[in-house]
């Protein structure tokens, strides 16, 4: 089969159906636990740190070296650390709001406006859930770059694929974070789990450009694998942790991510690295 169709199909499986999944359980309990939300972004990140440290940095050292390697794993970190802001900034809107010139002005929008706002005060849940599918679209492309250097780092079923299920589940909380304020906004159970699926779609196109720079050469084969590296590691310690320390604290609760990483070291020793 076409490596080409292979990473497309399972791409839009993990990528568009783990937001869909979200959104579908975010539809039939309306109010998740964060308690049990937590866990699952930490024994996420816990796969996902294995996937880096034992996966894509091995790779990348022997198609490049210590210094490229290092130096790439900290231009995706940031790279990614800097869209986040922009799609942040460009989300709860904290420095453009529109200032109305009238006072007549600013009581049409509030009185158009109703119903519950979100954290920024001036959309309703709807808009809002529609900003975060936004978000999450352009935060689903580096991502799929990352699934894509995978595939072209190494064998198919160790690599590649074990990346993609790791990003469908890191997807399930977030298409559950779209699919919720859509479905508390008016939205229709199967309009909120299309929005959080059709967001999934840019991981697909991420995939593909990841895969086609790694196939190039064995020195842009290491810089993709760095970078997609990078990129993970900003993922798991800027979005997921932080998420999940403040959904819920304990002691204990580190032991979801310990378990996630033994996981992971079981996956790819297990196949053959």
């Amino acid at each position: 089969m076409n490596i080409y169709l292979v990473i497309l199909c399972i791409t839009a499986l993990t990528g568009v159906g783990g937001l869909a999944v979200g959104g579908m359980l975010a539809a039939a309990v309306h109010s998740p636990s964060e308690r049990a939300v937590s866990l699952l972004l930490r024994f996420t990140s816990g796969v996902m740190l294995s996937v880096v440290c034992f996966d894509l940095v091995a790779d990348a050292l022997e198609d490049g070296g210590v210094l490229p390697l290092l130096c790439w794993l900290v231009i995706g970190y940031l790279c990614t650390y800097l869209l986040n802001c922009w799609i942040d900034k460009r989300a709860h809107h904290s420095h453009s709001h529109e200032q109305p010139h009238h006072h007549d002005r600013e009581h049409d929008h509030h009185s158009r406006d109703s119903g519950e706002m979100c954290a920024c005060g001036h959309h309703t849940l709807h808009t809002a859930g529609l900003v975060l599918a936004a978000a999450v679209a352009l935060h689903n492309m580096p991502v799929g770059m990352a699934i894509g250097a995978t595939f072209a780092g190494q064998d198919m079923v160790r690599g590649g694929i074990l990346a993609a299920l790791i990003i469908g589940l890191h997807n399930i909380p977030e298409g559950m974070s779209i699919a919720a304020p859509l479905l508390s906004g008016g939205s229709k159970p199967s309009g909120a789990v299309g929005i959080a699926a059709v967001s999934g779609i840019p991981t697909i196109a991420g995939a593909l450009l990841g895969y086609s720079v790694g196939t190039m050469s064995a020195a842009l084969l290491g810089i993709s694998l760095s970078f997609a590296a990078g990129a993970m590691l900003y993922v798991i310690f800027g979005e997921l942790l932080p998420e999940a320390e403040h959904l819920w604290q304990h002691k204990l609760s580190g032991g979801a991510t310990m378990l996630g990483m033994l996981l992971g070291m079981l996956l790819i020793f297990t196949n053959g690295h």
